[in-house]
C-alpha cells in the first residue's frame, strides 16, 4: 500500500492511495493539470485511476472533479448526499450520472484489490466521510475536515499502518487573526477543522507498536505553519496518556504546493 499527498490545504486537496494493482485518488480539488502531473511522478496515469473517493463537496476537494471525470471516466465514490450537492455545483460543469458511484458510511466495498471502508465525520458539509483503504493486513486512512473526535472515530481508527491527519490550526493563531468572528466559529466549532493540539492528541490514541507513520494535513495557510504543526503534534503524543513519545515515528506535514514523499505500508 501506498500513500502520497499530491496536494493538501485549505486551498486544495488531492491525495493518491493505491496498491501496485489499483490506484485511487481520495479528492480532487485542484486542477486537472496538476492532478496528472502528481499522478505522474507517481509513475501513475489519470488513465490508469480505478476511481475518485470523495470525501464531501466543497470546492477545496472537488474542484477539479469535474475536469478528471470528464476526461478519464473515472468512477466517483461519495455518499448520496455528496452526490447530490455535487451535482448541484455549476462551476463543475455536466458529469455523467452513470460515473457515480453511491456509497455508505460504515459500509466497505471493494475496488480492485483493496477494500475501501467509509466513515461518518463531523463536518459542516451535506455527508461527509473519512476514508480507510486495506489490503490484506495493510491499512492506511486519510481523516480531514474533521471538528471534532469521539469514540466512533478512535474505534474505526485502530490498527493503522500510515494516517493522514488533519492539522488545520492553531488555536491562538486563529483567535487573534483577521478572519471574521463568524468563520472562527465554524473552524473552531464541532463541524469545523481540527486544530494541531487535537490532531496530537488523536494520534496519541491510535498509535501502536507497528504503527509505521503519520503526515499532517489540510494546513490553514492564515493560521498554521508547517513547523508550528509538526512541534505541537509531537508534543501532544509524548505528553498524552499514552506509553509513545513524539520521536518514536516518523511524521510528515503535506505541503500545499507540492508532491509529498511516498509512505509505504
Amino acid at each position: 500500500m501506498r500513500l502520497c499527498s499530491i496536494a493538501s490545504g485549505s486551498s486544495g486537496n488531492c491525495i493518491y492511495v493505491g496498491s501496485q494493482n489499483t490506484h485511487l485518488m481520495i479528492d480532487a480539488g485542484i486542477s486537472g493539470k496538476r492532478m496528472e502531473q502528481g499522478l505522474n511522478e507517481l509513475g501513475v496515469t489519470a488513465g490508469e485511476l480505478d476511481g475518485i473517493l470523495i470525501t464531501h463537496e466543497h470546492s477545496d476537494h472537488v474542484c477539479g472533479l469535474g475536469v478528471a471525470a470528464r476526461k478519464h471516466g473515472i468512477p466517483i465514490y461519495a455518499t448520496r448526499g455528496t452526490i447530490d450537492a455535487v451535482c448541484r455545483m455549476k462551476t463543475l460543469g455536466t458529469i455523467d450520472p452513470g460515473l457515480f458511484r453511491e456509497i455508505e458510511a460504515d459500509r466497505e466495498f471493494a475496488i480492485g484489490d483493496v477494500t475501501v471502508s467509509p466513515l461518518a465525520i463531523s463536518h459542516d458539509a451535506a455527508q461527509p466521510v473519512a476514508y480507510i483503504v486495506r489490503q490484506a493486513d495493510k491499512s492506511v486512512g486519510v481523516v480531514t475536515d474533521l471538528g471534532k473526535y469521539d469514540p466512533y472515530i478512535v474505534e474505526h481508527l485502530q490498527g493503522l499502518d500510515i494516517l493522514l491527519l488533519e492539522a488545520n490550526h492553531d488555536i491562538h493563531m486563529l483567535e487573534v487573526g483577521n478572519y471574521p468572528y463568524y468563520l472562527k466559529q465554524r473552524i473552531l466549532g464541532d463541524r469545523g477543522h481540527l486544530s494541531n493540539e487535537l490532531s496530537g492528541r488523536l494520534l496519541g490514541e491510535l498509535l501502536h507498536d507497528k504503527f509505521k507513520t503519520v503526515m499532517l494535513g489540510h494546513l490553514s495557510k492564515e493560521n498554521n505553519y508547517e513547523k508550528l504543526a509538526y512541534e505541537t503534534v509531537r508534543l501532544e503524543v509524548s505528553m498524552g496518556d499514552n506509553p509513545y513519545k513524539g520521536d518514536d515515528f516518523p511524521i510528515y506535514v503535506a505541503k500545499r504546493d507540492m508532491v509529498s514523499p511516498v509512505l509505504e505500508a
